[in-house]
């Protein structure tokens, strides 16, 4: 779960004049806090299903941003208040790292005995670095609690223990471009003009349950394995739609949000991702989602909980 840095959308270049400095701090400010919006939704979701998806893992609940990868990683410290280039880009809400008390724009500095500016320098390209660092941490994390030191501005730095969580695998990312939303197998992403950024909170957590149940179901694989015909396409995609609302009903949201977000999405974006051909209407779509908000109604209802590993039914691809 981590912000991607786009450089040539955020430079901070210390040479241009204050109205455009000014413009483009308050475009990173605005991206870093959609990224922070998805980050702790996509928590949400994935620490309340992990008891019920595959190659569940201990997780931390803290996106990393790295300030090298940015147009001008100068002018990204200052107006962050960074001490390094590396540092929480996102704290989901009762997480971990929520809990031990490290905020957004805390500086990362070590982890265990590993210092973190001297184990990951900078190297292009400048996205490998967030990867490497990501991935050493949940590492970290699979051992068992994490012992971090961060510093706050330019205060000294100070340790914190994280006691790592269950959490479904993927990771949650905005992209500093686009309006589209998709699943990679391991990442949701969202492009940073995705309108559901701006729908009701449950809303805009289905159209995240959608891309989480790419994952959750391994349509990536289950594609590669039977073929990438139309028909097993647009199968994949009423699953996950099927799935949404049992994973809002365990995160917290009522499963009929996953109902609201298609019949909102629908009308106003016919023409786009959810009318073309790999998918059905949204009219059909959102049918089979209301079919399956009843059930999940059902199995709440006898269970207190919506055990989808037991009782979702999964699509058969041709």
């Amino acid at each position: 779960m981590r912000l991607i840095a786009v450089a040539a959308a955020a430079a901070l270049a210390a040479s241009v004049p204050v109205v455009a400095a000014q413009r483009e701090d308050s475009a990173l400010t605005r991206l870093q806090a959609r990224d922070r919006q998805l980050f702790a939704i996509g928590w949400r979701l994935a620490t309340a299903n992990a008891p019920y998806c595959e190659g569940a893992a201990p997780a931390l609940g803290l996106s990393v941003l790295d300030a090298g990868g940015f147009g001008d990683p100068a002018a990204v410290r200052r107006q962050l208040g960074l001490s390094g280039d590396l540092a929480a880009g996102a704290v989901a809400p009762g997480s971990p790292a929520n809990a031990a008390g490290l905020k957004g724009n805390d500086t990362l500095v070590a982890f265990g005995d590993t210092d973190l500016a001297a184990r990951f320098p900078f190297r292009k390209p400048a996205w490998r670095r967030l990867i490497e660092v990501s991935a050493a941490l949940d590492a970290a994390a699979a051992q068992g609690p994490v012992v971090l030191a961060y510093a706050r501005g330019h205060e000294p730095p100070r340790s914190v223990t994280l006691a790592p969580v269950s959490a479904c695998p993927s990771r949650f990312e905005v992209l500093d471009s686009g309006s589209r939303a998709m699943a990679e197998g391991t990442r949701v992403i969202f492009g940073r003009n995705f309108p559901g950024f701006d729908y009701p909170e449950a809303e805009f957590a289905a159209a995240v349950a959608h891309e989480l149940a790419h994952n959750l179901l391994r349509h990536r694989a289950r594609l590669k394995e039977a073929g990438r015909s139309l028909g097993n396409v647009r199968l994949t995609e009423r699953e996950a739609d099927r799935l949404m609302p049992w994973l809002l009903a365990n995160a917290g949201w009522q499963p009929e949000a996953a109902l609201g977000f298609m019949q909102r999405w629908g009308p106003r974006h016919d023409g786009g991702i959810f009318r073309n051909p790999n998918h059905e209407g949204w009219d059909e779509r959102a049918e089979a989602i209301r079919a399956e908000v009843a059930k999940v109604a059902g199995v709440t209802a006898t269970e207190g909980k919506a055990d989808w590993a037991r009782h979702f039914t999964r699509e058969t691809l041709d």
